[in-house]
């Protein structure tokens, strides 16, 4: 059976990611904080292993990847998800914790899921895997008051270059989706407050089309990959000028 873990796992993309893959049948890590929501994810799946686990916090990264492959044996397929928002604001009104709090999860954390991914796809037998990071819109343009967001995100573009680099001796694959409205509960509520305010709510997608992406990609044979992927809302301002 194949298996991937998926970080972020509790809501929003994460969770519609693992939903798709748990009824797909692989056997599914599911990792966040949250050891509860993590638990109603995972409810009537014998195919899924919870993971409580801090991804900016080394140890706790490691102690989950370990018992996640001591479950299956094999660790095929990262999804690199978990991510933070902070509040817009121009960058002389983000606070230095904010700004280090979008680090620690949105660029170390990512660093360290794809470290010890890297490790257990090197070492084990048949050598090989495949991490797909996600990356978002935000990794190639920025968004107004969005500095923590938009840096950190580039960033994952660098570490995506480098992971295909490095991985391939080892049959390592790298690949990054990148993600523009879709409609999870946080955009959800973003739209709702626009339409509020009076104002034309942005344009979305539904989340379960970035969903069915990721299991495209994962879904590929070694030889194959996707190395960047786009996926948003088809009216959304991303191409043009303005």
């Amino acid at each position: 059976m194949a298996s991937i873990l998926i970080t972020g796992a509790s809501s929003g993309i994460g969770r519609t990611v693992a939903d798709l893959f748990l009824s797909e049948g692989w056997t599914v890590g599911l990792l966040a904080r949250r050891k509860d929501a993590l638990e109603a994810v995972a409810e009537g799946h014998q195919n899924a292993v919870v993971l409580p686990a801090d991804v900016s916090d080394p140890s706790a990264v490691d102690r989950a990847f370990e018992q996640f492959t001591d479950r299956t044996g094999h660790l095929d397929v990262l999804f690199n998800n978990a991510g933070v928002f902070t509040p817009a604001a121009a960058i002389d009104e983000v606070s230095v914790e904010d700004w280090n709090r979008a680090v620690n999860v949105n660029l170390t954390g990512m660093f360290l899921c794809a470290r010890a991914a890297f490790a257990r796809m090197r070492a084990q037998d048949p050598q090989g895997g495949r991490i797909i990071n996600n990356g978002s819109i935000s990794a190639h343009v920025p968004r107004e008051g969005a500095v923590t967001y938009t840096v950190t995100k580039h960033g994952i573009t660098g570490l995506t270059r480098q992971l295909s680099l490095d991985g391939r001796p080892f049959d390592i694959a790298c690949g990054q989706i990148d993600i523009g409205n879709a409609r999870t509960e946080l955009l959800q509520g973003i739209a709702d407050e626009a339409v509020a305010r009076g104002e034309v709510p942005p344009p979305t997608m539904d989340v379960d089309d970035v969903a069915r992406s990721v299991l495209h990609m994962a879904n590929l044979p070694p030889e194959a990959n996707v190395q960047f992927m786009t996926v948003m809302a088809t009216k959304m301002p991303y191409i043009g000028r303005g």
